[in-house]
């Protein structure tokens, strides 16, 4: 994944982000196992980085070990507060693996779909602005 040279890239322990002009945040996950801390800490990076809006988020995926139930709970009841809507770009499979751990018995708390490429998912995104 090439990072764009004409932005700001902030650098988090659980994925890199960059705020776009349109008002889109992006990530790049990283594949440490998520905690209740370090998703604190991420969630205090994203805050920072948008002045404490709630943006449409388009995240690039990678493999990451499964968090325990207290974290994927508390990962899964931040999600409003920090993004309207999520469209994740992996590979094959991945994100549909990732949404079934986390929404097994209860939908996303926000609109999300996977894609496998970022241009239809930052078209997707585009109703969220």
């Amino acid at each position: 994944m090439d990072f764009p040279k004409d932005k700001q890239i902030f650098e988090g322990e659980i994925a890199s982000y960059w705020l776009e002009d349109d008002g889109i945040l992006v990530s790049v996950s990283k594949n440490p196992m998520r905690t209740i801390a370090n998703l604190t800490e991420n969630i205090k990076l994203v805050k920072q980085i948008t002045n404490n809006r709630i943006p449409p988020l388009l995240i690039y995926l990678s493999n990451s070990p499964v968090p325990d139930k207290a974290t994927r709970k508390f990962a899964s009841e931040q999600l409003p507060n920090l993004y309207k809507a999520m469209a994740m770009v992996s590979k094959p499979g991945l994100a549909k693996f990732i949404m079934n751990i986390l929404f097994r018995f209860k939908p996303p708390p926000i609109p999300m779909k996977s894609f496998d490429n970022d241009v239809d998912a930052r078209e997707w995104l585009k109703h969220y602005v």
